[in-house]
């Protein structure tokens, strides 16, 4: 049995089936890499005027967008992280973040 504060605003139902919903979110089913609209943008706002470059858009799992942004760190020999549904690659590597998803089968990747 879950935790009481988990349901506070319900107080009593007079339904023998009820069954309360926690409101647990099932994650997005991951869609195919050539139906991912991706955008790539150059950020510096917030990180003390350092340049960071931002993939977003991606429609999916949380395993298979963390899977994505260590496969493009990897590649830009940088660092970075995934927060929030966008990946955040530390510099500029558009160029090679563009062509590098072309090539795994994001067609609709564009830089912003």
């Amino acid at each position: 049995m879950a935790d009481w504060k988990e349901r506070l605003g319900m107080v009593y139902s007079t339904n023998p089936d009820f069954t309360f919903d926690y409101g647990e979110e099932q994650e997005a089913e991951t869609l195919a890499p050539s139906q991912q609209k991706l955008r790539i943008w150059r950020d510096t706002k917030g990180r003390g005027g350092k340049v960071a470059t931002i993939v977003r858009g991606f429609v999916g799992s949380e395993r298979d967008l963390n899977s994505l942004g260590r496969t493009l760190k990897q590649a830009c020999g940088v660092g970075g992280s995934v927060k929030e549904g966008e990946i955040i690659i530390q510099g500029d590597h558009r160029d090679r973040i563009t062509t590098l998803l072309v090539q795994k089968g994001y067609s609709q990747t564009k830089k912003v």
